[in-house]
Order: structure tokens, then sequence, then C-alpha cells
């Protein structure tokens, strides 16, 4: 059970001190025994009331919280128990959560002894990053409600709403800027060195690398990437008056989805914002993944728009096959297609809340838009992926 955080008269037990006080004045001022006797039983029950909340009573509180990482969007709750441990004592109580600093009010009945209550509370999820609870307040009122105490219970928890991760299908075969400025489509593997690893027994011993292997004194196995891998690289704009409303909400899932797509596909990728408080490389997993890496979309999860303008990224560093730029509708589009016309593939996803048309091109850059990440990715599936 925790502290009391607060003892106090209700209004009603504030609107009976005055009465009381007034009667026990007037009737000592007129010699009126009847309102003395009035104004003593007024006091005498603001004094019980008192008396009946200052006494603590056994109730335990348990709060959980399921799942602590969901996506935006998704249903998510924090499950209240109250239970009156008392064997003789009924107890009458509201409360309310703390939640993302505001504060969310619930209602319990009157529990009698041994009585448990349970209450779910829906979590918001419209948008991404953590949301705190706790600590959580119990408010415990006494006789005719006059007076009632606060008491706190349990320590703070954290949940994680993340980007949504929509099923972007696949991506389109990696290509590479020749000399001359023409599209040349070559494989990426063989030489395409990205990483060595432990030898495990079923290993190709050909794909041993003696030189490494020699040096630490232990086997160890080149891993190369996938001869038709495409390289992605994803530039999310991260500038807050590129957007309308939550349209930076969507375009992180769409991100988010991208890069989780070459996961599936065992493809590197790269996601950066243009402000550059992101910028993370993501080479091909020695094993099969099944979506994009937790650690990564906890930080997809925590980025927040900027008011600033763009550094200047190297957005096209390690030679990007495809290259998507995500915005707004109130960002500017020709820098954006200057962006991403510099890749053999360059695709613009615009979060646009009224698109004239789902996809486009300009500059010889395919133009996504749409109002929701679902509409962004499913022009992804019939114009991009294949």
């Amino acid at each position: 059970m925790g502290a009391l955080a607060g003892l106090r008269l209700t209004r009603r037990g504030v609107a009976a001190l005055v009465c009381a006080v007034a009667l026990l004045a007037l009737g000592g001022w007129a010699s009126y025994p009847g309102l003395v006797g009035l104004g003593v039983a007024l006091a005498l029950a603001l004094l019980a009331a008192l008396v009946g909340v200052a006494v603590p009573v056994p109730v335990s509180v348990r709060r959980t919280v399921r799942p602590l990482r969901v996506p935006r969007l998704a249903d998510c709750s924090a499950t209240i128990v109250v239970r009156n441990t008392s064997t003789w004592l009924p107890v009458t109580a509201a409360g309310h959560d703390r939640v993302g600093g505001e504060e969310l009010p619930f209602d319990l009945p009157r529990l009698v002894p041994g009585a448990t209550e349970t209450t779910d509370l829906p979590i918001p999820t419209q948008r991404r990053g953590e949301i705190s609870f706790g600590p959580l307040t119990l408010h415990r009122f006494a006789l005719a409600d006059l007076a009632e105490v606060r008491q706190t219970y349990g320590d703070t928890t954290t949940v994680l709403v993340e980007p949504r991760v929509l099923d972007a299908l696949g991506l389109p075969a990696g290509t590479r800027r020749g000399h001359v400025g023409a599209d040349e489509r070559i494989a990426h593997g063989g030489t395409d060195l990205t990483g060595l690893r432990e030898y495990l027994p079923g290993d190709d011993l050909r794909r041993l690398h003696w030189a490494t292997s020699a040096r630490r004194g232990t086997l160890m196995v080149r891993e190369d990437a996938d001869p038709s891998a495409p390289h992605l690289t994803v530039v999310l704009d991260d500038r807050a008056d590129s957007y309308d409303g939550d349209g930076f909400e969507e375009a992180v899932d769409v991100a988010a989805s991208l890069v989780a797509t070459a996961a599936e596909s065992r493809s590197p990728s790269r996601v950066v914002t243009t402000s550059g408080s992101l910028d993370v490389a993501t080479a091909v997993p020695a094993t099969a993944v099944v979506g994009i890496d937790p650690e990564l979309l906890g930080r997809l999860a925590r980025t927040e728009p900027t008011t600033g303008p763009g550094t200047g990224a190297h957005l096209l560093s390690g030679a990007p096959d495809i290259l998507v730029v995500v915005s707004g509708a109130r960002a500017a589009l020709a820098p954006l297609l200057s962006d991403a016309a510099g890749a053999p593939v360059g695709v613009v996803a615009v979060v646009d809340p009224a698109p004239e048309q789902l996809v486009g091109a300009s500059r010889g850059v395919t133009v996504l838009r749409g109002p929701r990440a679902e509409d962004l990715v499913h022009a992804w599936r019939s114009a991009v992926a294949r």
C-alpha cells in the first residue's frame, strides 16, 4: 500500500464545516440549544469522516500493461485490479492513473470486505514514442463523502508505441548508375563482402577467409551479399513544416515498412533523416530474419520531427540501388526529385491528405502519393515492387 498523498475535506465536507460553525455560533449567541446540538452533530460527523479516511484500510492495487511494445494504432490497455483485503470495513473509492502526463480517471463500485474489482484503461496509441504510466492514485471517501484521502500505489511503467510495419511485398531488382549515366543491372554478390563470422558445421569450406582465420586462430567464414539483393536507402524527411496533422506518423510507418521489406528480402538497407538525427545502416543478416531489427524499430519510434532546416546529409553515400524519399505534402517537390534522381531507382513517397493521383512520374522518378501509410505501401506494391 502506498503512502497518504493527501487528506482533505470534499466540497460537501467544507459546506458541512461552514454550517457547523454557523450553527454553533448562532446557537450560542441566541442561547438556542437545538442549533448548538445540530452544530455539534455536524462537527462530530466531520470528525468521524476524517478519522475514517485517516485509518489505513488494507487495499491492494495491482496494475499490468500488455504489451509493453505495441505498433501505432494497435489495441493496448492497462488492467487495474483493486482488492479490499479488510475483513470488516467496506471501501468506497475512485482513482486515476497518470498516462503520458495526463490523468485518466476510473470508477470503482463499493468494495465489500474481500471483494475485487478489475478495470481496463485504454492506452492511446495514435502517436509513436514512450508513454509512461504511474504512479496510480486511489481516492478513498469517508462517511457521506465528507472527506477523502489520496493514496499512491506502484511505480511507473513505460510502453513503447512503435511505427506500424506494413507489407510492402518486395523491392525492385538492384541496379547501379553506369559511368555514362545509364542504368546497368549488375550482381552485387561474389566479391561484395559484407562481413565475417565464425565457422559453423555445414558451412561451405570454399567461403573460408584464410587470412582472418590465421590471425584469429579460429575458422572465419565470409558473408557476401546476395547477387540479386538491391541496396535500399530510405530518406525520411523529419522537418515538421513538411507535414499536415499526423502526416509525420504516417511517413515513419512507410519508412519502417520499406526497411522491414529489405530485411525480409535479405537486402542491405539504410534509413536516414534529413536532419541527421538518425542514420542507421543494416547489413545482410547471416541467417533468415522475420523483419526489421527491434533496435532500429525502437529508434524510429523515438524519432521526433524537427523545426530546423535539413543538414544536407550525404544521401547517396554507399551507392544505393534504390533511393526512397518519404516526405509530406507541404514540402517542396523539386529538391526531393533531385535527390531521388541520383539513384538508379528513385522513388518519392508523399503523405498527401488530398492526392490527385496515387502514382505518377517526374524526371525519371516514381512519385507515390496517399493520405495514409496503407495507401503509399499499396502504391509501392503496384508500381515499384516486382
